[in-house]
């Protein structure tokens, strides 16, 4: 099972209406659990869950956030859950408090990185991917807007993780 958290529900619909979820948010490959926009709230979100994983399950924290124009909007990172390093480069994500209109002061910015990161770090099997929705304009991000960036990138998520679990050793 990939268990996919999110913090806004746009962000989840994309997930539900790719994968005919419906009102549950889940079927028997995927499922869906909205966190709520912070850290604490991503860490009780993904807290709640780890009892119910299995060790071969998938948990994955997608969402938008905001970067530097060396990001196109609607951009795929995939953020190293231990160094928070982006697309294996240098540059890391930063998680604030708020919403941040700085431009080029951070490589990437995102508001539960930290508390997905600290509640899932015993848990080996854990990924996590960011869309760039904006660059350091947060007024500009809509809620469709944000279910079209996400999904737009739904499948090169899944390709990524249906390789690393192919490449996974028992």
């Amino acid at each position: 099972m990939t268990y996919i958290i999110t913090a806004t529900k746009s962000e989840a619909q994309a997930f539900i209406e790719k994968f005919h979820l419906g009102a549950k948010k889940s079927n028997d490959l995927y499922s869906i659990l909205v966190s709520g926009v912070g850290n604490e709230c991503m860490d009780a979100a993904t807290q709640s869950i780890l009892s119910q994983l299995k060790e071969s399950d998938t948990l994955v924290n997608i969402g938008i956030c905001g970067a530097s124009d060396a990001f196109e909007i609607g951009a795929l990172l995939q953020i190293d859950t231990t160094t928070q390093c982006i697309n294996a480069s240098k540059k890391i994500l930063t998680c604030a408090d708020e919403a941040l209109g700085h431009a080029n002061l951070y490589a990437a910015v995102d508001m539960e990185s930290s508390g997905f990161i600290q509640a899932s770090k015993t848990f080996k099997n854990r990924y996590m991917f960011k869309v760039v929705s904006d660059h350091f304009e947060p007024s500009k991000v809509t809620k469709d807007k944000t279910k079209k960036l996400i999904y737009a990138q739904i499948d090169t998520i899944m390709e990524i993780l249906n390789e690393s679990s192919s490449n996974r050793i028992e």
